[in-house]
């Protein structure tokens, strides 16, 4: 038997800088996804316009060079760094004569790769499918069933109609299978907070350190690799603090830069685990040159997806890249410095996070109605009573409250204790 490996892809890489972010750093960036995808890039070209051009994205004389490039430089493939309508795809495509495709149909494929559960792939193939409908429509006379002249002429559905109305239907299926999974996924969160489970989630961009952090901290297993995108899945694991509250750390799948969106909409109840925790753990790449702009990206998604209010604890991983003078300092930016791989820092972490959680009891002065009995009796069993005294409008209690029952209690306090 002879082992034969097989043969990366050459890919030719193509961005149009428009001025509105750096073209340079994120063709920089597709060249990594690229590598994660399994193909190797043999040339890059960048064009400065005002605009894309509405037929083939770039340039006509660029278009020209990528095509000798093609035919001269054993290119198996044209990636696009920005987003192109299925005509665009066929004009590049005719011009050079090799597949392409763009930027988020390789977030896709890597998606697509990475995906091993059975939610990660539902919601995988839900966002091809949502990206793939309204391209259809450009791909051309191929996609009819009915041609012109005589004997073809009567009622029926073009292939173009047929292949939409199953996407839709398939789309619409696969948003019920991932609604029946969410609602298992809120009764978990809802059970978590009736049980009082402190829940900190895991955000950062893609290849930061998440999941090395949290095989760490926990020995949960996750595979961690120098690769964007190596992990999809949620994971949470239990840790115990310094002060002996338990936490459940909940990994996120990683973000980047213009994350297309319908990678958002479909990941959307992954991503909502960090709308609902107690603290959130935003790691960064202390060693990445743009690290406050992954950083941003990050805090922007946060943002937009209704977690503000929540305490955030911001850790730079990978110090141990960092020059020694820099490399664990003193603290900075009210940030805490570690190295996963290295297991520096973490007790620092340990103890931002045990700060920035509310605190596991509150004095509290509450005048509870009589129908209130059932809160009065877990304030009693899980607190500590200094005063109980009846009144005719209720029973006014000073007491230390828990905090899973600081919620429920706060509507009957009467004054600070």
């Amino acid at each position: 038997m002879i082992e034969t490996e097989a043969k990366r892809p050459r890919v030719l890489l193509a961005a149009v800088d428009t001025g509105e972010y750096d073209a340079e750093q994120s063709l920089d960036e597709l060249e990594e996804l690229a590598d994660t995808a399994g193909a190797d890039t043999a040339a890059r070209i960048v064009q400065k316009r005002p605009a894309f051009d509405s037929a083939t994205c770039i340039g006509p004389g660029r278009l020209e060079e990528m095509a000798q490039l093609c035919q001269s430089g054993d290119i198996d493939q044209i990636i696009f760094d920005h987003e192109l309508t299925a005509t665009q795809i066929r004009n590049i495509e005719d011009a050079c004569g090799v597949h392409t495709i763009d930027r988020t149909m390789l977030i896709l494929d890597i998606f697509a790769q990475r995906a091993t559960t059975h939610e990660g792939r539902l919601q995988v193939e839900l966002a091809q499918q949502r990206y793939r409908l309204p391209r259809l429509a450009g791909m051309g006379i191929q996609l009819s069933r009915l041609g012109g002249g005589i004997g073809t002429r009567g009622p029926g559905e073009t292939k173009l109609e047929t292949d939409k109305r199953h996407i839709r239907t398939r789309i619409s299926n696969l948003s019920a299978e991932l609604k029946e999974i969410e609602k298992r996924r809120t009764y978990a969160r809802s059970r978590r907070k009736k049980d009082g489970v402190l829940v900190c989630a895991i955000v950062g961009y893609t290849n930061v350190g998440k999941s090395t952090l949290l095989n760490l901290l926990t020995d949960a297993g996750v595979l961690a690799e120098n690769k964007l995108f190596a992990t999809l899945e949620t994971t949470s694991r239990a840790i115990e603090l310094p002060d002996g509250r338990s936490l459940m750390l909940v990994d996120t799948v990683g973000l980047i830069r213009r994350l297309p969106h319908h990678l958002v909409e479909a990941f959307k109840s992954t991503l909502e685990e960090a709308a609902n925790a107690d603290v959130i753990l935003h790691i960064c790449d202390a060693s990445a040159e743009n690290c406050e702009e992954q950083a941003q990206v990050t805090l922007d998604l946060l943002s937009e997806l209704g977690c503000d209010g929540i305490p955030v604890v911001t850790v730079f991983n990978k110090c141990d890249l960092l020059p020694e003078e820099l490399a664990f300092a003193p603290e900075t930016r009210n940030a805490v410095l570690i190295s996963a791989k290295e297991n520096r820092g973490m007790d620092q972490l340990l103890a931002a996070l045990a700060k920035a959680l509310p605190d596991p009891a509150r004095r509290m002065r509450l005048l509870l109605p009589f129908s209130q009995g059932s809160l009065l009796n877990e304030i009693r069993s899980s607190g500590k009573l200094f005063s109980e005294e009846y009144t005719p409008d209720g029973v006014l209690v000073d007491a230390m409250v828990d905090v899973r029952l600081q919620k429920a209690a706060a509507p009957y306090e009467t004054e600070k204790a």
